[in-house]
Formats: structure tokens, sequence, C-alpha cells
């Protein structure tokens, strides 16, 4: 996956700014390059978990009818940019990228492509 650097710093304020809670929103690409980043509102707003609400998870839908690749991203306020068990088990599509902010040390984003249960991680270029 391809990103801009301000793709990228957006991301991380996104989630400083909904630190302690987790953040969430998505992405637009082609070719494997985000296009456009949309912010999404945290219907859970805990530091333990995050849903789409249903305009979120529409809008991601109509994207990928559309033709686009679709990237999630939420954070991890206090832990690694790794796929969390609970992760692991709400990834229901497998053809998006999953994108995991984290705020612990320095922060820094991870890709992730989450299948049947099976993780693999993909590297991000910033451009």
């Amino acid at each position: 996956m391809r990103m801009t650097k301000a793709q990228w710093d957006e991301l991380i304020a996104h989630a400083r700014e909904e630190a302690p809670n987790e953040c969430c929103g998505y992405a637009r690409a082609r070719d494997g390059a985000v296009d456009q980043v949309y912010r999404a509102e945290n219907a859970r707003k805990s530091p333990y978990g995050f849903a789409f609400g249903f305009e979120a998870l529409q809008a991601t839908n109509e994207l990928e009818d559309e033709g686009w690749e679709v990237a999630t991203y939420h954070s991890h306020p206090r832990s690694a940019a790794v796929p969390s068990q609970t992760d692991i088990n709400l990834a229901q599509y497998p053809s998006w990228t999953w994108l995991i902010v984290s705020l612990e040390d320095e922060p820094h984003i991870r890709a992730w492509r989450i299948a049947d249960g099976q993780v693999d991680e993909e590297q991000i270029e910033v451009t």
C-alpha cells in the first residue's frame, strides 16, 4: 500500500485526537495507492475496540461496488500496531487492507490482510 506523508499524518492526527479511545476510518485506493482518507465515528467510543456506524459501513461497501480498493483504519492508543484477536475475529472483508495506527512509543502505522483468521502483513510505502 502506498500513501502520502499527509495521509499518514492524518491517520496519526485522528488517533491522537480520539485518544484514549480508538479512532476509526477508511480510505479508498486504486492500484495499491491511497486516493482519499475518510474519518468515521467509532460507534463504541471505547479505548478497547471500535465499530463503524451504518453510514461508514455503507460508504465502504459502495466504494468497493464502484471498483475502489478499500482500506480501513483504527488505532491502538496504548498497544502495538498488530491485530488483536478481536480485530481478527471482526475482519469480515478479506479484500480489504486493515491499517492499524499505534500511539505506543513513536506513533506508527502497519498494514494487514486478514482472511479466515490468517494474518499477513503488507508493506506501506510513504511517498
